[in-house]
């Protein structure tokens, strides 16, 4: 049926041009005119015709292209180029170029292994933007002559080769766990500092404790002399000593038995003992005070 339609049509001199489409009208083989969307009358019986049509539409086609950066690393870039005809040029558009696509498939390529190879592989990825507006210029310039428009120009894909992007990881990888290293024994750093911090307060605290003990002993035994002395006539300071330090033996061997977990400590006990050893301990207070003198 539509054979039919447009036979009728073609025998009665009408053409139909379909919408973002342009038709190119030639008169005995020489270009008269580029008709718009709708129906026009092109009478053949005087030497009239539509030679082709051309589509006003938005293309795109991807450019793979292969190429060297300066630290000789092959890569490949993907380039996504969008494009269409210019109505007002669609004449040029239709008659200066029989393959688009070839031509620009050729200034991609130029314009990027012109580039690539001054910069390094990671410039690749940092400057893809800058990549893609060179390579949009220069197919601006070039292609408008022709009827073209470049819309947008994109950089979609960078492939370095495979054991490159191996080696790409491995490093970064070895980077990652350098640093995990760095900081995990920057941690156990700092808890050791506070550790020894703590142990060393501890100590601190535990010396302090030991010497107000100390004092606290040799306040009490001090006032535990004057006072007995006062209180009972005829007493002497060595009786007072031994007074004290009998009690304190007496409270020791009461507080091993007492314990549990206490290793059992045995000392002679009788009466002669204690006697004796207190003079051994009154003996080795008085050294010890001679001996600072």
């Amino acid at each position: 049926m539509g054979k039919l339609v447009a036979a009728i049509g073609k025998l009665l001199c009408c053409v139909q041009v379909d919408q973002s489409t342009v038709a190119i009208k030639e008169r005995f083989g020489k270009f008269e005119d580029v008709l718009d969307p709708g129906c026009h009358c092109v009478p053949w019986i005087i030497g009239s015709r539509v030679s082709g049509k051309l589509t006003l539409r938005l293309r795109q086609m991807d450019v793979r292209c292969e190429t060297k950066t300066k630290d000789n690393v092959f890569v490949t870039i993907v380039a996504s180029i969008q494009y269409r005809a210019m109505e007002d040029k669609a004449n040029d558009a239709y008659y200066k170029l029989s393959n688009p696509k070839t031509q620009i498939q050729s200034y991609v390529f130029d314009v990027i292994r012109a580039s690539i190879p001054k910069l390094q592989l990671d410039d690749v990825f940092e400057q893809k933007n800058d990549i893609a507006k060179s390579v949009e210029q220069e197919l601006e310039k070039a292609m408008f002559a022709y009827g073209y428009e470049i819309v947008q120009t994109l950089i979609v894909d960078i492939e370095p080769d495979e054991k490159v992007k191996k080696a790409m990881n491995e490093i970064n990888a070895a980077a990652r766990m350098r640093v995990a290293a760095n900081e995990k024994a920057e941690a156990e750093k700092i808890v050791q500092i506070k550790r020894a911090e703590g142990e060393a307060e501890a100590k601190y605290l535990s010396g302090l404790g030991i010497a107000r003990q100390r004092q606290a002993i040799v306040d009490g035994l001090r006032d535990s002399v004057l006072g007995f002395s006062g209180n009972v006539p005829g007493t002497s300071a060595k009786d007072v000593m031994d007074l004290v330090l009998l009690t304190q033996y007496f409270d020791t061997m009461k507080e091993i038995g007492a314990s549990s977990k206490s290793s059992a400590v045995f000392l002679p006990h009788g009466p002669g003992a204690v006697a004796d050893i207190a003079s051994q301990i009154r003996n080795g207070f008085l050294q010890a005070s001679t001996h600072n003198a």
